[in-house]
């Protein structure tokens, strides 16, 4: 029983929802998981035709609804996705977590900060796993970036700068995927900078293994008629004395999912794109820049663990998010057997949302106070 697959749920995620199918895929990719219930949409009637879509035969009408009735089976979900607009999040999780079932929760961790304090308390208190999904964590090269620095192979850190920058929001923000975006009772007080400046941020964290002391943002709206910001420029002040920028836009032509991160220390530097994943240029300094590849030569251990096939194949996205889930998967397992978690599993914590959550706070804070530095 040990190792039979997980049974999942999903809450969110039916119908055309991109980020749904990404999860779903992911769960799917090593074989940990089978989506077995789930409140696929806002409303029963597409909850519903969502979930014949997908063969599933327990579809609920809501969450609530669903974490009480799959607590109480002898057959229930082990673990739930939630991939809902943000103003979901807190309460769908909750009333998994109460029920000792492990959540799989996509970013940014809430809509509001007391909605976040709300989360993290369930949390704490449970006996089930909570895990986020910053997805691009899980790339390989990302891992060997971050064993390099750990490694001082760039000495001591100076710069670190990351970019994340789109354009499908140039024009009026339309469709089922733009409209909860710009508006602030779903998405929470942040619109680029809680979508994809916090996927930035939380890169640069992980790579460098710094800790934010201050931020300076300057946030900007230029769609008509729009509350939240579509663009944000961020000054960061790293604790150690490193210093960085971070720029996410979504108002940006040109651009499909530019993220970028570099980072330089007084003995080298570090480029990854996540655009071309499966590369990572190191230079030391005073030498040529160096390319190192996924599953190649020169492969630090994060990088070839996180790899499923051979150098030269490409992985990317999706393989990234199945990192994730597979991690998220050993920890069930090891809970199913009583025994401690391992000690070498990367996933995003509720520590982590929160993190992301003071950012989002500390950039609006900023922002409205004529881009004064603040403390997240």
């Amino acid at each position: 029983m040990a190792n039979a697959p997980i049974r999942l749920g999903m809450v969110g995620g039916g119908g055309d929802a991109f980020i749904g199918g990404v999860h779903r895929i992911a769960a799917r990719l090593d074989g940990h998981y089978t989506l077995v219930a789930g409140a696929l949409s806002s409303t029963p009637e597409r909850a519903r035709a969502s979930a014949e879509a997908l063969g599933l035969a327990r579809s609920y009408d809501d969450f609530a609804q669903m974490a009480e009735a799959e607590a109480a089976r002898d057959d229930g979900i082990e673990a739930v996705a939630i991939v809902t607009p943000n103003h979901v999040h807190a309460d769908a999780a909750i009333a998994f977590l109460e029920r000792g079932i492990h959540v799989i929760c996509d970013k940014p961790l809430t809509a509001t900060m007391e909605d976040a304090a709300r989360l993290a308390e369930a949390a704490r208190h449970s006996d089930a796993l909570f895990m986020l999904t910053h997805n691009y964590t899980g790339y390989p090269m990302i891992r060997q970036a971050r064993e390099m620095i750990a490694a001082g192979d760039l000495g001591k850190l100076r710069l670190v700068n990351v970019e994340y920058v789109q354009d499908w929001m140039t024009g009026p923000a339309e469709g089922k995927q733009a409209e909860w975006r710009v508006d602030p009772a779903r998405s929470g007080a942040g619109g680029s900078i809680g979508d994809i400046g916090t996927h930035a941020y939380n890169l640069a964290c992980f790579v460098s293994g710094l800790t934010l002391d201050r931020l300076a943002a300057d946030l900007d709206a230029f769609g008509a008629g729009r509350t939240l910001d579509d663009n944000a420029h961020v000054m960061l002040r790293w604790q150690g004395g490193a210093k960085g920028m971070l720029w996410c836009s979504q108002v940006a032509p040109g651009n499909e999912n530019g993220l970028r991160l570099r980072v330089f220390g007084d003995a080298g530097g570090l480029e990854w794109s996540q655009e071309e994943p499966n590369t990572l240029w190191f230079t030391p300094f005073g030498e040529p820049k160096r390319l190192l590849t996924r599953n190649g030569a020169g492969a630090t251990a994060g990088n070839t663990t996180a790899s499923r096939i051979p150098g030269g194949h490409p992985e990317g996205y999706l393989e990234a998010f199945a990192n994730l889930y597979t991690a998220a998967a050993q920890a069930i397992q090891a809970r199913r057997e009583g025994a401690p978690l391992p000690d070498d599993l990367l996933f995003p914590t509720i520590e982590d949302g929160l993190d992301g959550m003071r950012f989002i706070e500390a950039c609006v804070r900023s922002s409205a106070n004529d881009s004064s530095w603040v403390t997240p």
